[in-house]
């Protein structure tokens, strides 16, 4: 793990990258110590801190990762290394840095620097949204040279001609339509199997509705949820049952108008956020998905059902999340959630897949490197 200090000035200081911001709060803590006129006490920077559930996880150590890479090198062949999210870009282009010939780095996101400090990136295309005419004319002229990124794909990325996706030739990047997730046919076959006792007496067909929370790019509040209660009023009678998941971030006034609809309606199920969590048996045995527009995570692991997705309020979307919902509609996986659907009606999609599409793109980088 890669863990950002937090508490008090740290909230301010989230722009640094995070081995600085670590360096400076170690320094903020000692002044506060001498000031007070305490005796020092080394603050543990690694390794001791974090909360529970990640007590078993180490922090991650440049200088360590880098010695057993080279160690290692000669009998076992490079490390790979893939890394996720902006806290880890400095770890993981440190890394790179120091043992280039004994790592492959992956990075997961764009990482909003120079792409040629990692192996290999890979990044959801709609990142890529700034670059659109659309994009240039919603920002100011003067404020284009602070909108990331501000190269396209590089000379290494190509479309290829079989499928309306980028990939990558050699080096650099991977362009993905949604996010990288765990769920693929393999494993929707397994919890099938799990969460069979509990599902498969439910009346057909059986709705998922996955309700997110706003985000800078997707407001909403209780006009959304006033709106989805009504549209899903509309078709219950084609369903047999519906079951409804909230985010623990979903706005309490948003929950609390869906809650007050369906509580006691037979046919409708609220999760109550207690474990077990059943989301993975919910993409195993949906027939039919609802999720709000916020959450590409969400929308991404519905897609890779093959099984209808509606999406609501992808009107209220902008920026790169409205572009992600256009390609989803272009590839024709999502349709908008409108009330009037009769959800005993089926329709299907190629899956999704861009999980296992990106793992085969890293394994013929490798190839190319003369790694396996």
């Amino acid at each position: 793990r890669v863990t950002r200090p937090r508490g008090g000035i740290n909230e301010w200081l989230l722009w640094l990258p995070v081995s600085l911001h670590q360096k400076l709060d170690y320094l903020i803590q000692l002044i506060q110590i001498y000031s007070r006129g305490r005796n020092y006490v080394p603050l543990p920077l690694e390794n001791g801190g974090g909360s529970v559930g990640l007590a078993s996880v180490l922090e991650a150590d440049v200088k360590q990762i880098v010695t057993m890479a080279r160690q290692t090198f000669e009998k076992d062949g490079p490390l790979l290394v893939v890394a996720s999210g902006r806290d880890t870009i400095s770890v993981a282009s440190s890394i790179r840095r120091l043992a280039s010939e004994n790592v492959f780095v992956i990075q997961i996101q764009h990482p909003r620097s120079q792409l040629n400090r990692f192996d290999l990136v890979i990044t959801p295309r709609h990142d890529f949204y700034p670059l659109t005419p659309q994009a240039q004319e919603q920002v100011p002229q003067f404020l284009h040279r602070w909108i990331t990124p501000r190269e396209p794909p590089d000379r290494h990325v190509f479309l290829s001609t079989a499928e309306d996706r980028f990939v990558v030739n050699f080096l650099h990047q991977i362009l993905t339509l949604g996010a990288l997730h765990q769920i693929d046919s393999a494993t929707l076959r397994s919890t099938a199997a799990a969460w069979h006792d509990e599902f498969a007496p439910l009346p057909k067909p059986l709705l998922v509705v996955n309700i997110g929370w706003p985000t800078s790019h997707c407001r909403y509040g209780a006009d959304l949820a006033k709106q989805l209660t009504a549209y899903l009023l509309n078709i219950l009678s084609s369903c047999g049952t519906v079951r409804i998941s909230f985010s623990s971030r979903t706005p309490e006034k948003v929950s609390k108008i869906i809650v007050k609809e369906f509580a006691d309606n037979p046919k409708v199920y609220i999760w109550d956020g207690q474990e077990p969590n059943p989301h993975m048996g919910h993409l195993a045995w949906a027939d039919a998905f609802v999720v709000t527009a916020d959450s590409v995570s969400l929308i991404s692991e519905a897609c890779s059902t093959g099984k209808p997705v509606y999406v609501m309020g992808p009107e209220r979307c902008k920026w790169k999340l409205s572009d992600f919902h256009k390609s989803l509609r272009e590839r024709g996986v999502v349709r908008p959630f409108t009330g009037s659907e009769d959800i005993a009606e089926s329709w299907s999609y190629p899956p999704l897949n861009d999980t296992a599409e990106a793992a085969s793109q890293v394994r013929e980088a490798l190839a190319e490197r003369g790694w396996r």
